[in-house]
């Protein structure tokens, strides 16, 4: 399999999801992208990321169910949720093990790698 292009998505793409493509911006296992749900976001979830994604990680349930409703008309890939409150700062310490944690753990899972 080609690497999986792995879109990571919260609120406002300031924290959380920018956070996740910092840390795995250079591997080498997969492409990543990360967006924000709010129109505020610095990149706003399009169409055409959701169409690019093999995996959409969302931090919380209620942003899963934004994606899916907003682009039933697609064919949705994997929606993965995080569970991570909105509740840390840009490459803090512990926001940086959860997301490494988890997403290697649904990595390993889904693609073995």
């Amino acid at each position: 399999m080609e690497k999986p292009n792995i879109l990571v998505v919260c609120g406002r793409n300031k924290r959380r999801s920018r956070t996740a493509e910092y840390i795995f911006k250079n591997d080498s296992r997969l492409n990543i992208r990360s967006v924000g749900l709010s129109p505020k976001s610095e990149r706003q979830i399009k169409e055409r990321d959701v169409i690019w994604s093999d995996l959409i990680f969302v931090m919380e349930y209620n942003q899963s169910k934004r994606v899916s409703e907003a682009y039933r008309s697609l064919e949705l890939p994997k929606i993965e949720v995080l569970q991570i409150e909105d509740e840390y700062e840009y490459l803090n310490e512990e926001l940086i093990e959860m997301l490494t944690e988890r997403i290697n753990s649904v990595l390993k899972n889904l693609f073995g790698i």
